[in-house]
C-alpha cells in the first residue's frame, strides 16, 4: 500500500530508505482484533472492583497474567511464535529511542505514545497491548498503558478491569488523581489505568484542560517511562483527533488488504503535520516478501528519529 498526501508518506520499507533516510523496521503482527512501575501517588480512592480475583484492594495490584494468556498476548507461557516477538521488538525500537533514548530530545512528548487506526477491527488495540508489554520488558523502563477508548474499552475487557474507576472518572472529579486509579500489575514493570465509566461528553473531557495537565504530568513527572494510550479509531470519533494533539508518537494501525487508501489517507490528515507517527501494516498475507507487514517511521524533519535498526 502507497499513500501518499502533503503530510505523510507511506511506503514500502525499501522505498522508505531510499527517498527518506528514515528509520524503518519490519513487523509481523497477529491477525486478530482482541475482544474489542509506577510511582505516581497513590491512595484508596479507587472504590468499584474487578473481577473478585483479579484485584487486591489493599496494594491496589492487579493480576492480569491468565487473562493475558488467555488472550494469546506477549507473555511467558502464550503460543507467540518466537518471531512475533521479534517482530515487536523492532518496531519498538524506535519508539523507545524517541521516548526516553538518544532521540528524546528531537520528539517532544515522545514517552507519550498512541495507538490508532482508522476505522473499528483493525487489530489497533491488540497491537497496544503487546507493544507495551515489549517496552515493559527493556531494563530501564516502565510502561503505563491508559485505555482512551471508552466507549469500546477494549484494554479494560481484554485485562478484566471494565468496573474499575479509570480515566474518565479522573478527568471529570477534581477528588482524583490519575494515581488514585493506576494499577500495578503482576507483569513487571507494567501498570494500567482502566478507561472507567461511560460518559455522555467523552469528546469534551479529553479536550479540557485537565486531560492535557494530566499528559504534562504523565510526560515530564518520570523520564524512565513510556505511556501507551490506546485510543478510538480516528475516523470513527471525533475525540482522537484531540488525543493526537496531545502527545509526542503516534502508532497508526491499518489492515492490509481491508482498509481503503481513501480513508487512510482522511485518517492521516487528522494528525498534526508536525507528529512524529509511524503506520503499522497489520494483518498482511502475501503482500510482502516472506508475508511480514511494514512499519514506517515518519514525521516532519525536525521529528524524524535517526536511530536506525
Amino acid at each position: 500500500m502507497s499513500v501518499d498526501n502533503k503530510k505523510h508518506s507511506v511506503t514500502t520499507i525499501t522505498q522508505l530508505m531510499e527517498s527518506r533516510g528514515s528509520e524503518t523496521v519490519t513487523a509481523k503482527i497477529m491477525n486478530d482484533e482482541t475482544p474489542d512501575n509506577s510511582g505516581l501517588h497513590t491512595s484508596s480512592k479507587v472504590t468499584e472492583s474487578a473481577d473478585a480475583g483479579a484485584l487486591n484492594k489493599d496494594s491496589k495490584k492487579v493480576s492480569i497474567l491468565d487473562k493475558l494468556l488467555a488472550n494469546n498476548m506477549l507473555v511467558p507461557g502464550s503460543d507467540i511464535d518466537r518471531r512475533i516477538q521479534d517482530d515487536y521488538r523492532r518496531v519498538k525500537r524506535p519508539l523507545v529511542a524517541n521516548a526516553c533514548g538518544r532521540n528524546r530530545s528531537m520528539v517532544e512528548r515522545g514517552n507519550i505514545i498512541l495507538v490508532t487506526s482508522s476505522m473499528p477491527g483493525e487489530g489497533k488495540t491488540y497491537t497496544s497491548v503487546n507493544l507495551a508489554l515489549s517496552i515493559s520488558q527493556e531494563m530501564d523502563t516502565t510502561v503505563l498503558l491508559v485505555d482512551c477508548d471508552v466507549a469500546k474499552q477494549g484494554v479494560s475487557r481484554v485485562l478484566g478491569l471494565e468496573n474499575v474507576c479509570g480515566l474518565v472518572d479522573v478527568l471529570e472529579s477534581d477528588d482524583l488523581s490519575i494515581g488514585d486509579v493506576l494499577l500495578k500489575t503482576d507483569i513487571p514493570n507494567f501498570s494500567v489505568v482502566s478507561a472507567g465509566k461511560q460518559h455522555e461528553y467523552v469528546a469534551e473531557l479529553l479536550a479540557s484542560q485537565r486531560m492535557s495537565d494530566l499528559v504534562n504530568e504523565l510526560a515530564s513527572r518520570y523520564s524512565d517511562r513510556v505511556v501507551i494510550f490506546d485510543g478510538p479509531p480516528l475516523l470513527a470519533t471525533p475525540q482522537t483527533q484531540v488525543l493526537a494533539g496531545l502527545v509526542g508518537q503516534v502508532v497508526f494501525v491499518v489492515e492490509a488488504g481491508k482498509t481503503p487508501q481513501s480513508l487512510v489517507e482522511e485518517a492521516l490528515d487528522m494528525i498534526p503535520e508536525e507528529q512524529a507517527t509511524g503506520m503499522l501494516l497489520n494483518k498482511n498475507q502475501g503482500l510482502s516478501r516472506n508475508g511480514y507487514s511494514y512499519y514506517g517511521y515518519y514525521g516532519s524533519e525536525k521529528n524524524k528519529s535517526e536511530d536506525s535498526t
